[in-house]
């Protein structure tokens, strides 16, 4: 039984979370309008009773049951321990059916090879246990002494992270992702996005994913399951991968090893934005690329305006050239410095061409403002203060 002094007589307390739950629901229809934590009044513990600040001395029992669970909503991403709701559907590492990039096994070898000391023996690209670390390229030595164990705070957070970068993942399903990152090569990402618009979410954000070279202590990021961008429209991997017919266009045909049952929703609409393959100019190659789907967008800007929110220096717009076009080459060391914002894998490294030209930044951006209301034209101004200084470091 947990006591809170109140004034009057007003609603119990437990009354206002049953409130707050249900018209908590997200629709659709409704805007995003993510919420920072409240910061709650202090209360005094005596025993199993919490004595809660009022204006008067009146006191009303609130009853907790022991075990009783959390309700949630399965929107929610996680960050620095706290949740977060975006409005789209997410599946955490926690979860059932979530992607655990904590783990130091193999998650798809053999369960009596898959343990830490048979995987290095197995594949030499895995040379430590962890596959994330700790985002020091601006921490003090006190600082990394301090945070080594995983103990940010999200103020401290928003002072480190102010970037988004979005990858394809080449892979075409977010289980094959998972696979290819963790498994195989030693990486991570912390989000992953599946054909179906499911967001899932394999570290909390105080780590350092390990998914872009010198950007990572500063950057979120995202890896968009997608078979990527190609110099010929009639390459081989799009030729298996998408079915295409003159008066529909392109239909996504997800081949067997690539696991299409293990798309959480199999009614999504199995084909791109834009039916025919867009062509584009990536860091000074010629690429045709079939878009993401209609799931992937409402996902990829539910995510946007949420990470806007909980990191405020996180501005909702891309890399742009003198003519306000998106910039379609890698930055120079000082632009990739001041900038802050979403952007692509290939503004970061010159060896890179991912998201690719069919990505829509300007629908992302667009829609990711609308959610929060914002001005859907205008770029919002960038974060006056200095972004972090760039490391050397690559992981």
């Amino acid at each position: 039984m947990r006591w809170e002094r109140k004034q009057g007589r007003g609603i119990p307390l437990i009354l206002f979370v049953l409130l707050g739950l249900f018209s908590g629901c997200v629709s659709p229809e409704n805007k995003l309008k993510p919420e920072l934590p409240v910061e709650l009044p202090p209360s005094e513990k005596v025993g199993s009773v919490e004595v809660g600040e009022s204006a008067d001395d009146s006191i009303v029992p609130v009853a907790v049951v022991p075990g009783s669970p959390v309700v949630r909503h399965g929107d929610e991403i996680v960050v620095a321990g706290q949740l977060f709701r975006t409005g789209n559907p997410v599946v955490l590492w926690l979860d059932e059916n979530g992607y655990d990039g904590y783990r130091v096994e193999r998650r798809y070898a053999e369960f009596t090879e898959a343990d830490w000391k048979s995987s290095a023996a197995a594949n030499s690209a895995l040379t430590t246990p962890n596959r994330y670390s700790l985002r020091s390229a601006t921490l003090t030595a006190a600082e990394k002494e301090d945070r080594r164990s995983g103990s940010w705070n999200l103020t401290e957070l928003q002072e480190v992270v102010d970037q988004l970068i979005l990858h394809y993942d080449v892979s075409g399903t977010s289980r094959q992702c998972f696979e290819r990152l963790h498994d195989d090569r030693g990486l991570s990402i912390h989000f992953m996005i599946d054909v179906d618009g499911t967001i899932y979410q394999t570290l909390d954000l105080k780590e350092k994913a390990w998914h872009a070279t010198f950007a990572n202590s500063r950057s979120v990021g995202i890896e968009i399951a997608h078979m990527g961008a190609y110099p010929d429209p009639e390459h081989a991997v799009l030729e298996r991968w998408y079915d295409v017919s003159a008066e529909e266009g392109a239909k996504l045909t997800i081949p067997e090893e690539a696991h299409p049952n293990s798309v959480m929703n199999l009614d999504y609409s199995e084909r791109p934005a834009r039916k025919d393959i867009i062509s584009g100019e990536i860091n000074g190659q010629q690429l045709w690329q079939y878009d993401f789907t209609e799931e992937q967008y409402r996902a990829l800007a539910h995510l946007a305006a949420t990470l806007h929110v909980v990191f405020p220096r996180m501005t909702l717009d891309f890399p742009r050239d003198a003519g306000g076009e998106l910039l379609l080459n890698t930055f120079s060391k000082s632009e990739w410095e001041q900038f802050s914002g979403l952007l692509g894998h290939y503004h970061v490294q010159t060896n890179k061409i991912d998201p690719g030209p069919a990505t829509q930044w300007e629908r992302i951006v667009r829609e990711a403002r609308a959610l929060l209301g914002q001005p859907l034209e205008t770029p919002p101004t960038p974060a006056e203060e200095s972004s972090p200084e760039p490391s050397s470091e690559n992981l």
